[in-house]
């Protein structure tokens, strides 16, 4: 597949990032997720003697892992190691990381593919709750005729990001175990994302590795791999598209271990 096959016809873009708002679904410790303050008014600024142009501007207060994000590598660690066998103690500071910052993730085009699971399954979406295991992605993989391949970007769909409204059902949603993000990592993607909090599922242990959010050790801790989270994936599967280029830049703000993100799906119109 041409990575931007648009050049050669119409092309159609589907927007992944959910709407950043105060009442947005966010786990604790990431609040405060989203606000906004309207700073200087248009009548601020307005001098009909002199002239008809008026400005206004606001501040936004983020947390840079609220709404669709991408995380940084510096953003996990297995015992105090970051990637590449950074100690933490050398690479933290007040200021942020030294090394491994968001800043360093190049603006993403890829592949991408979309594992669309509720439609694998025949449901409407997943059930809360529900962990995802390696053995049904590659199924769902070969029922879609896909092959993942090195760098891809994955995305997997459980149908959780129509719950984006109903923050309590959303953060109750379903993840992926971590033999999913194992079988990810034996393919060599460059990214994964998916339409829920945290790519795993929140406050489970995985029964294989013993731990909370395997997938954060398994694929930014040791691999090297990106996660995305809280995407929105209803209209990529609604136009049955599993197969397309993907586009995402993160913000280049220095040190920082994550980033607000608006990824994009081209696909031919």
């Amino acid at each position: 597949m041409s990575l931007l096959p648009h050049f050669a016809c119409p092309v159609r873009v589907i927007d992944l990032e959910q709407p950043r708002r105060p009442d947005m679904p966010v786990i604790p410790q990431h609040r405060p997720g989203h606000a906004y303050f309207l700073h200087r008014r248009h009548e601020d600024t307005y001098r009909p003697d002199a002239s008809p142009r008026s400005g206004a501007s606001g501040v936004m207060l983020v947390n840079e892992h609220s709404g669709t994000h991408i995380d940084a590598l510096c953003h996990q660690a297995e015992d105090l190691v970051l990637f590449n066998g950074v100690p933490v103690a050398e690479a933290q500071r007040p200021g942020g990381f030294t090394t491994l910052g968001v800043e360093e993730i190049p603006p993403i085009v890829a592949r991408g593919v979309l594992l669309d699971l509720p439609r694998h399954r025949g449901v409407e979406q997943l059930p809360p709750g529900t962990l995802v295991g390696r053995e049904e992605l590659d199924a769902c993989a070969r029922a879609s005729g896909l092959e993942i391949g090195r760098g891809d970007v994955v995305l997997v769909r459980t149908g959780n990001g129509r719950n984006w409204d109903d923050p309590e059902r959303y953060l109750a949603g379903p993840g992926m175990a971590g033999s999913a993000s194992t079988w990810l990592a034996e393919h060599e993607v460059l990214a994964v994302g998916a339409d829920n909090m945290a790519w795993d599922a929140l406050g489970v242990t995985d029964p294989e590795l013993g731990f909370e959010l395997p997938g954060h050790v398994v694929l930014i801790a040791r691999n090297g791999i990106y996660i995305l989270e809280n995407l929105a994936l209803e209209e990529l599967a609604a136009a049955e598209r599993v197969e397309f280029s993907f586009v995402c830049a993160p913000l280049k703000v220095v040190g920082a271990t994550g980033s607000p993100v608006r990824p994009l799906a081209l696909v031919a119109a």
